[in-house]
């Protein structure tokens, strides 16, 4: 996400039916035509006036937040947040595939593919209210899920993301109304591993 001012509304990289029966087409364009538009149209106001700021990557942003004015520190985390967050769930979705080689890192790490899976949907679900869940690279280099509310991320605390699922409602609702657990649960059959793996082994490995 080497993106810098202004930033642009980077297009999916799938039709908007392709996640179907999973993650409805209707979802995924208010998502993120909608949503997601709102956030960077939002960024790329607050920083017009601050051309300081102008050649920061949202990962500069959200990594030096305590070096950004007071009066625009906030808005910057949620819409930069908002932007990094949106872009990184909607890139690591894929149409169903059988592959993971993502697996053994998992198996390492969690005691096995299905405890992952455990622990992801405790934090999805024990978010309260709006946020995400993410599975991280923690500052000893080892892989670790965490959950942040609203638009935070875990790059801000030193965490390198991977991987996330969105739990605001607007990710769901207009499929799954309350039911976030059905969400979660299709969400794992979503991911696109071979991307995942590929950040990954970079930050594991190196």
């Amino acid at each position: 996400m080497k993106q810098t001012y202004p930033f642009d509304l980077v297009p999916l990289p799938y039709d908007y039916d392709a996640l179907e029966p999973y993650m409805d087409a209707e979802t995924l364009h208010y998502h993120h035509d909608k949503h997601l538009k709102t956030y960077v149209d939002n960024l790329n106001n607050i920083l017009k006036d601050y051309p300081q700021y102008q050649n920061w990557t949202l990962e500069d942003l959200l990594t030096n937040l305590d070096d950004l004015p007071e009066d625009i520190r906030q808005a910057v985390m949620n819409n930069a947040g908002g932007v990094y967050n949106h872009q990184m769930f909607f890139r690591l979705l894929h149409p169903p595939v059988n592959d993971n080689p993502m697996e053994p890192y998992l198996t390492e790490a969690f005691g096995s593919y299905e405890k992952f899976v455990e622990i992801m949907s405790e934090n999805a679900m024990g978010q309260f209210g709006s946020g995400y869940a993410w599975l991280t690279i923690n500052p000893d280099k080892k892989l670790e899920v965490v959950k942040t509310p609203n638009q935070n991320n875990p790059i801000s605390n030193g965490y390198i993301p991977i991987l996330n699922v969105d739990v605001w409602e607007h990710a769901y609702y207009l499929k799954y109304k309350n039911l976030r657990k059905d969400y979660v649960a299709n969400w794992f059959h979503l991911i696109n591993w071979n991307e995942v793996y590929k950040d990954a082994k970079k930050h594991l490995e190196a």
